[in-house]
């Protein structure tokens, strides 16, 4: 593989009025760079500007789910064809200092067995240095991301923001933060690169639907790979990934069974179940923390019929 980058590269901005809600490869493009470019991405917010620091749970109520996720681009990288791999790195964020993270009705993991909207409004600093405040005596280390990141899929037409694809989109992965390098396959000429969904943290699976969700601004580097030949999209991280969240060690509860949802809803369930008994936590607030900074791992496949998913509270979260 060639790697086509440029240390001296141009820096560019896409400012909010170049949002849309759509992966769609006849879109056009709102900027057109060069392999080693920097693009600054401004003001994306994953809710439309449906909510604000003094919102409350009525809101939650009457979101235009037309509106929600909406994606920063698309950006031409000129020299991109289909085959070759779009290298992206994300070099900083410039953050709000508020976010939320809700219950919506109808959506989630245990959407079934919530039927009431919830919404936590929270404050955090703005260098994610230190935790944010949860509640009475819960703190969530923060780790900032972009939960949709990708390039337009070949297939004509319009596509949800919603659910990811083979060419990334709404992939929820928290480890592509700051440094990580992310590999997109280029199923389209020029790449047409988009982003948004930002977030300050979320655990591993994101069981109730939304993280730690968060206006921000942020800044990605662009490289290009020639002739990769990526079925799906890969990443590299340049050191550990759980660092902030494993130095008090975890509460852990399993789900059993032949169905891998159903065993990591019955290990959702065990750890709301516990948040409670430890630490008397509503089920909709101990729900929330769990999409927060729980995390999902799927512990074995291979003994069948039935297989193993763990949920992983970090107790630093309480300590």
């Amino acid at each position: 593989m060639n790697d086509r980058s440029n240390a001296l590269g141009q820096k560019h901005t896409i400012h909010r009025n170049h949002q849309h809600l759509s992966w769609d490869n006849s879109r056009p493009s709102a900027i057109t760079i060069a392999p080693g470019d920097t693009v600054e991405f401004k003001d994306i917010d994953g809710a439309g500007g449906q909510l604000s620091p003094t919102s409350t749970a009525d809101a939650i109520r009457t979101l235009d789910f037309s509106i929600i996720n909406p994606i920063a681009g698309p950006v031409y990288v000129d020299g991109a064809s289909p085959g070759d791999a779009l290298k992206v790195t994300l070099l900083s964020f410039d953050p709000s200092g508020w976010a939320w993270t809700a219950i919506v009705l109808g959506f989630g993991l245990l959407a079934d067995e919530f039927k009431q909207p919830a919404l936590n409004i929270w404050s955090y600093d703005k260098s994610f240095a230190a935790p944010a405040v949860y509640g009475p005596g819960a703190r969530v280390p923060l780790k900032p991301f972009c939960g949709t990141i990708g390039v337009a899929p070949a297939a004509p037409g319009a596509h949800s923001t919603i659910p990811p694809h083979n060419a990334g989109g709404n992939m929820d992965i928290r480890d592509l933060t700051i440094g990580v390098d992310l590999y997109l396959p280029v199923q389209v000429k020029g790449a047409l690169f988009s982003i948004g969904d930002c977030h300050a943290a979320q655990g591993d699976g994101e069981v109730c639907g939304t993280a730690i969700e968060s206006l921000m601004s942020v800044t990605a580097k662009f490289d290009l790979v020639k002739g990769a030949n990526l079925r799906f999209p890969r990443f590299v991280t340049h050191g550990p990934v759980t660092r902030h969240l494993d130095s008090k060690g975890y509460e852990v509860t399993t789900g059993i069974g032949p169905d891998l949802i159903e065993a990591t809803c019955n290990a959702v369930r065990g750890m709301i179940d516990l948040l409670g008994k430890q630490h008397a936590m509503s089920a909709e607030n101990a729900y929330m923390l769990c999409s927060v900074c729980a995390d999902m791992r799927i512990s074995e496949v291979v003994d069948q019929p039935n297989w193993v998913v763990s949920c992983y509270l970090p107790r630093i979260v309480f300590e």
